[in-house]
């Protein structure tokens, strides 16, 4: 009997280690990126920051503070940002000719109105959003 509790706590164990896992890969206040999603912010005419990253890209890493920075910003509450994953969503890769992740995109409705690649200077990319919107 002892036996089967070490098992079910083992399972339930890694089960929650999974999912924490999981969690930890999402950015809070960020939505994930889907094709209909996007269409659908894309059609509200509103801004949009689009942040392509990649899990294992450093630069992606060094970009996240600053954005999620503008993310929290009250002048920018009206502004949907959206993760596009560099490895997984591909057909938004190529549909905006994005060569690589840590491409950071603005759009006001369906209208690319920014584009920056591998930024890592705050102030820089701070000008880039708030110029564009």
């Amino acid at each position: 009997m002892l036996r089967f509790f070490a098992i079910i706590a083992a399972v339930a164990s890694f089960m929650f280690g999974a999912f924490s896992l999981a969690a930890s890969d999402s950015r809070e206040g960020w939505v994930d990126y889907s094709a209909q999603g996007f269409a659908k912010a894309q059609q509200s005419g509103d801004a949009i920051v689009v942040d392509v990253y990649a899990t294992w890209c450093p630069t992606c890493r060094a970009q996240e503070p600053i954005l999620d920075e503008l993310r929290e910003d009250k002048r920018l509450s009206n502004v949907t940002f959206v993760k596009v994953n560099f490895d997984k969503d591909k057909d938004f890769l190529r549909a905006h000719r994005i060569p690589r992740q840590s491409t950071i995109l603005v759009f006001k409705g369906e209208k690319e109105v920014a584009r920056s690649i591998a930024e890592t200077d705050r102030t820089r990319l701070r000008k880039l959003v708030f110029d564009a919107i």
